[in-house]
Protein backbone atom coordinates (compact mmCIF):
# COMPACT_ATOMS: atom_id res chain seq x y z
CA UNK A 1 0.00 0.00 0.00
CA UNK A 2 1.05 3.60 -0.74
CA UNK A 3 0.70 7.22 0.88
CA UNK A 4 0.51 9.62 -1.22
CA UNK A 5 -0.93 13.85 -1.00
CA UNK A 6 -4.67 13.76 -1.86
CA UNK A 7 -5.38 15.20 -4.92
CA UNK A 8 -8.90 17.26 -5.79
CA UNK A 9 -9.34 14.50 -9.18
CA UNK A 10 -9.43 11.53 -6.15
CA UNK A 11 -12.58 12.53 -5.47
CA UNK A 12 -14.65 9.80 -7.58
CA UNK A 13 -12.00 7.19 -6.24
CA UNK A 14 -13.06 7.67 -3.47
CA UNK A 15 -16.40 7.84 -3.24
CA UNK A 16 -16.73 5.01 -4.83
CA UNK A 17 -14.42 3.27 -1.81
CA UNK A 18 -16.68 5.33 0.99
CA UNK A 19 -19.63 3.35 -1.07
CA UNK A 20 -18.66 -0.21 -1.70
CA UNK A 21 -18.38 0.19 2.43
CA UNK A 22 -21.45 0.44 2.23
CA UNK A 23 -20.87 4.03 4.38
CA UNK A 24 -22.77 7.52 3.28
CA UNK A 25 -19.85 9.36 4.65
CA UNK A 26 -16.60 9.43 5.40
CA UNK A 27 -16.41 8.54 8.84
CA UNK A 28 -13.38 7.92 11.57
CA UNK A 29 -12.43 5.85 14.21
CA UNK A 30 -15.08 7.47 16.17
CA UNK A 31 -18.33 7.07 14.01
CA UNK A 32 -18.38 11.23 13.70
CA UNK A 33 -19.30 12.11 10.02
CA UNK A 34 -16.76 14.37 9.09
CA UNK A 35 -16.50 14.81 5.30
CA UNK A 36 -19.88 14.65 2.36
CA UNK A 37 -18.40 12.19 0.19
CA UNK A 38 -20.00 13.15 -2.73
CA UNK A 39 -17.31 13.93 -5.71
CA UNK A 40 -17.87 17.96 -5.17
CA UNK A 41 -17.44 17.57 -1.41
CA UNK A 42 -14.36 15.23 -1.47
CA UNK A 43 -12.71 17.35 -4.14
CA UNK A 44 -13.89 20.70 -2.00
CA UNK A 45 -12.08 18.66 1.64
CA UNK A 46 -8.91 17.91 -0.68
CA UNK A 47 -8.57 21.62 -2.14
CA UNK A 48 -9.30 23.59 1.16
CA UNK A 49 -7.36 21.22 3.36
CA UNK A 50 -3.14 21.79 4.02
CA UNK A 51 -2.33 18.59 4.58
CA UNK A 52 -4.37 15.28 2.74
CA UNK A 53 -3.16 12.04 2.59
CA UNK A 54 -4.43 8.96 0.73
CA UNK A 55 -4.02 5.44 1.22
CA UNK A 56 -4.22 3.16 -1.78
CA UNK A 57 -3.82 -0.14 -2.49
CA UNK A 58 -3.43 -1.00 -5.92
CA UNK A 59 -6.05 -3.06 -6.68
CA UNK A 60 -8.21 -2.06 -4.19
CA UNK A 61 -7.97 1.77 -4.62
CA UNK A 62 -8.34 4.16 -1.81
CA UNK A 63 -7.97 2.14 1.90
CA UNK A 64 -7.55 5.30 3.85
CA UNK A 65 -7.82 8.90 4.13
CA UNK A 66 -6.84 11.37 6.75
CA UNK A 67 -7.21 15.59 6.03
CA UNK A 68 -6.21 18.31 8.69
CA UNK A 69 -6.18 22.04 8.31
CA UNK A 70 -4.36 24.68 10.13
CA UNK A 71 -5.71 27.35 12.81
CA UNK A 72 -5.18 30.78 11.27
CA UNK A 73 -2.20 31.41 13.63
CA UNK A 74 -0.36 28.47 12.20
CA UNK A 75 0.36 27.25 15.59
CA UNK A 76 -2.21 24.35 15.69
CA UNK A 77 -4.36 22.17 12.85
CA UNK A 78 -7.41 20.63 13.19
CA UNK A 79 -7.72 16.83 12.36
CA UNK A 80 -10.70 16.93 10.18
CA UNK A 81 -11.10 13.24 8.94
CA UNK A 82 -9.50 10.19 9.52
CA UNK A 83 -11.10 7.42 7.54
CA UNK A 84 -9.99 3.83 6.78
CA UNK A 85 -11.69 1.03 5.24
CA UNK A 86 -13.34 -1.48 7.38
CA UNK A 87 -11.95 -4.45 5.77
CA UNK A 88 -8.71 -2.98 6.56
CA UNK A 89 -9.16 -2.16 9.95
CA UNK A 90 -6.76 -3.03 12.66
CA UNK A 91 -4.08 -3.28 9.98
CA UNK A 92 -2.13 0.17 10.68
CA UNK A 93 -3.63 2.45 8.29
CA UNK A 94 -5.10 5.05 10.40
CA UNK A 95 -1.71 4.68 12.33
CA UNK A 96 0.58 5.35 9.17
CA UNK A 97 -2.05 8.28 8.51
CA UNK A 98 -1.59 9.69 11.40
CA UNK A 99 2.61 9.79 11.23
CA UNK A 100 2.19 10.90 7.63
CA UNK A 101 0.27 14.02 9.20
CA UNK A 102 2.66 14.22 12.11
CA UNK A 103 5.23 14.56 9.75
CA UNK A 104 4.10 17.13 7.97
CA UNK A 105 2.72 19.19 10.37
CA UNK A 106 6.04 19.21 12.59
CA UNK A 107 8.24 20.52 9.17
CA UNK A 108 5.77 23.17 8.62
CA UNK A 109 6.48 23.82 13.05
CA UNK A 110 2.91 23.56 13.43
CA UNK A 111 3.12 22.60 17.35
CA UNK A 112 -0.29 20.53 17.95
CA UNK A 113 -2.68 18.61 16.49
CA UNK A 114 -6.33 18.85 17.20
CA UNK A 115 -9.06 16.58 17.50
CA UNK A 116 -12.85 16.38 18.47
CA UNK A 117 -14.46 13.22 20.56
CA UNK A 118 -17.89 12.66 20.86
CA UNK A 119 -18.27 11.83 24.80
CA UNK A 120 -20.38 8.60 24.08
CA UNK A 121 -17.45 7.09 21.75
CA UNK A 122 -15.04 5.60 24.70
CA UNK A 123 -13.61 3.61 21.44
CA UNK A 124 -12.34 7.03 20.16
CA UNK A 125 -10.94 8.05 23.20
CA UNK A 126 -8.88 4.93 23.54
CA UNK A 127 -8.08 5.75 19.99
CA UNK A 128 -6.51 9.20 20.46
CA UNK A 129 -5.05 8.07 23.57
CA UNK A 130 -2.89 5.75 22.53
CA UNK A 131 -1.52 8.01 19.92
CA UNK A 132 -0.24 10.27 22.46
CA UNK A 133 -3.49 12.48 22.71
CA UNK A 134 -4.36 14.15 25.77
CA UNK A 135 -7.55 15.75 26.77
CA UNK A 136 -7.65 19.84 26.60
CA UNK A 137 -11.34 19.95 27.48
CA UNK A 138 -14.80 19.70 26.48
CA UNK A 139 -17.71 21.52 24.94
CA UNK A 140 -21.26 21.08 23.92
CA UNK A 141 -22.03 20.76 20.08
CA UNK A 142 -25.37 20.29 18.38
CA UNK A 143 -24.37 16.51 18.61
CA UNK A 144 -24.02 16.66 22.21
CA UNK A 145 -20.81 16.92 24.42
CA UNK A 146 -17.53 16.61 22.74
CA UNK A 147 -13.60 16.35 24.31
CA UNK A 148 -11.02 18.15 22.91
CA UNK A 149 -8.02 16.27 22.35
CA UNK A 150 -4.21 17.17 21.40
CA UNK A 151 -1.26 15.74 20.48
CA UNK A 152 2.40 17.23 19.45
CA UNK A 153 2.31 16.23 16.26
CA UNK A 154 6.40 15.05 16.78
CA UNK A 155 5.05 12.10 18.79
CA UNK A 156 2.96 10.75 15.91
CA UNK A 157 5.35 10.18 13.24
Amino acid sequence: MDVRAARPDDAEDLRTAVSRAREQTVFDDIGAPLLDVSAAGVREAAAEAEWSFLMEHDAEGPVGLAIAHPDPDGAEAELLALWVHPNRAGEGVADELLARVGNALAARGVETLRATVPADRPSAEEFFSAHGFTTRGTHRSPAGDESIVVADPHALT
